[in-house]
């Protein structure tokens, strides 16, 4: 899989300059969050609900097809590494729930999943009740769950501590469900990097949210890469056949201030998949922070660097062959497209862990939840007193 990737890391001379990020002593109540980042956070969602689901059929007739299969591999991977029988999982933006199998294998305990589009929320249910025609049934998932629908990294404004207000509801909410050993979530946080109180509020929740000892996962874009990669541009624009990434003017320069690490916004095209604004985030600044909120980096990977390192896994080998990103090894032989390959290195995995030492005794959520989710069940978080 070796393809000629460079490495990516935080210590990269690409990307915005290093700079220690400065704690915030005041508290981030101080932070206000203005109409336009509301607007975008809209417009993602927007853009995620319209999405229909895909037949069978459909699916693999997409264009970025194995690059699909191989992020799926990647989650799969994650979830395998961390997540253990009976745990209680928080999937935050968890989308139409495609990672709901990856789960139900972990045998997990118990399932919160959050996201803000109130479409793939309805699609995320009946994924999960079964009722999904697009899908092959499988067994019933042996996890309770509950489904939220809300943006987990907003931040209310109606009240002059407006913060803290959005922090106590949200806690109100998940009240029951918490403390959970692990949190998901993939392919989202860049969008919480449109301002900093958002991003704020992000790890606040995942911090609070999760137990002593307990793992956060996800991916997300590796702003190294795509900061090298507008910098090699003629242009404000690059990509190929599968994706194209656009920056306004402002950036013209192919500058970032290291004292404004937020609101770095690119527009990102992928064919069949993704068609909305993003936001840079400086890996250095995300780890800064997220200490902050007590989590603690366990380890960042470029895509082509996670797929060079757990391809020398005889299991993970095989779980490869049966999601078929590489073809599967037998009679079909196609792989994914040097194109496609280009998109996985726009991305990075990481693991963090909350400080703090482990329970004796995780905490028993199999009567929270249910094995049949109806529309009622599902609970608007901006509804909520």
């Amino acid at each position: 899989m070796k393809r000629g990737y460079q490495e990516s890391s935080s210590s990269s001379s690409y990307g915005p300059p290093q700079s220690k990020f400065k704690y915030n002593p005041e508290g981030d109540g101080q932070f206000l969050e203005d109409e336009n980042t509301k607007i975008f956070a809209r417009k993602v969602a927007d853009h995620y609900s319209a999405r229909t689901n895909q037949t069978l059929e459909e699916r693999e007739a997409s264009p970025i097809i194995h690059l699909k299969k191989l992020n799926n591999w990647i989650k799969s991977v994650l979830i395998q590494l961390y997540a253990k029988n009976g745990d209680a999982v928080l999937d935050l933006a968890c989308g139409k729930g495609g990672d709901l199998i990856k789960w139900d294998k972990a045998r997990i305990g118990y399932y919160v999943g959050i996201d803000i589009a109130e479409g793939s929320i309805e699609d995320c249910r009946t994924r999960y009740n079964g009722d999904a025609d697009h899908h092959q049934r499988r067994k019933k998932f042996s996890f309770p769950a509950r489904l939220l629908c809300g943006d987990c990294f907003e931040v209310n404004t109606n009240s002059g501590n407006s913060f803290a207000k959005f922090q106590v509801r949200l806690d109100k909410v998940l009240a029951e469900d918490a403390p959970f050993d692990v949190c998901s979530c993939q392919f989202a946080m860049h969008y919480s990097w449109s301002t900093e109180v958002r991003a704020r509020r992000a790890l606040a929740n995942v911090s609070a949210l999760l137990r002593p000892g307990g793992i956060f996962i996800g991916t997300m874009p590796d702003a190294n890469v795509i900061i090298k990669k507008l910098r090699e541009a003629e242009g404000l624009q690059f990509g190929n056949s599968v994706y194209w990434i656009r920056f306004d003017e402002e950036f013209d320069d192919k500058k970032f201030k290291s004292s404004s690490p937020f609101g770095i916004k690119y527009k990102f095209h992928l064919e069949d998949a993704v068609d909305c604004p993003e936001w840079i985030v400086p890996f250095h600044i995300f780890k800064a922070l997220a200490e902050e909120y007590g989590l603690e980096l366990v380890f960042v990977k470029n895509s082509h660097v996670f797929v060079d390192e757990y391809m020398k896994k005889p299991e993970f080998v095989e779980l490869m062959r049966r999601l078929g990103a590489l073809g599967d090894g037998k009679d079909d032989n196609s792989t994914l497209s040097p194109d496609e390959w280009e998109v996985a290195y726009l991305y990075s995995a990481f693991v963090l862990r909350k400080r703090g030492k482990p329970d004796q005794a995780p905490v028993s959520s199999r009567d929270k939840g249910k094995m049949n989710l109806s529309k009622e069940d599902i609970v608007f978080i901006n509804d909520q007193p």
